[in-house]
C-alpha cells in the first residue's frame, strides 16, 4: 500500500498526532477539520454558519494541497454538537456544493475538540 501524507500551512495544523489528510490509491482521505484559522492557529468563536464555513474553508485547502477538490469529494461525515444546528449547515453546506452531491452522515456528538460546534471530514477522488 502507498500511503502520502499531506500537509498544507493553508489549513490548520493538526492538534495531535496525525496528518490533515492521507493519500492512498489515488483517494484523499482527511482528518476531521475544525474552526481553527490557519493563519493564527486561533479558534474561530462564531456561530455554527461562521464555524461550518470555516471548516469547508479549511477542507478546501487540504484537498487543494492534495490535488484534489470540492468537486471531487464522494463522502463526507459532519459532527454537530447539537443536531438542532443542522438547518444552518445545511444552509452553509448548500454554497459548496450545488450540483453533485457527495454521499453524507451527520451525527450528534456529546462533545467536539475544542468544544467546537461542528467538525467535517471527507473522502475525495484526486
Amino acid at each position: 500500500m502507498n500511503l502520502k501524507c499531506i500537509k498544507t500551512k493553508n489549513a490548520p495544523e493538526p492538534i495531535g498526532p496525525y496528518s490533515q489528510a492521507v493519500e492512498s490509491n489515488n483517494f484523499i482521505f482527511t482528518s476531521g477539520q475544525i474552526a481553527i484559522k490557519p493563519s493564527t492557529g486561533q479558534l474561530l468563536n462564531g456561530n455554527v454558519q461562521e464555524q461550518t464555513r470555516l471548516v469547508l474553508d479549511n477542507l478546501k485547502s487540504v484537498l487543494s494541497a492534495a490535488g484534489s477538490g470540492m468537486d471531487q469529494i464522494v463522502k463526507t461525515t459532519i459532527y454537530l454538537n447539537n443536531m438542532d444546528d443542522f438547518p444552518q449547515v445545511n444552509a452553509v453546506y448548500s454554497e459548496y456544493f450545488t450540483d453533485s452531491f457527495p454521499a453524507r452522515s451527520t451525527v450528534e456528538v456529546s462533545r467536539l475538540p475544542k468544544n467546537v460546534l461542528v467538525e467535517i471530514d471527507c473522502i475525495a477522488a484526486k
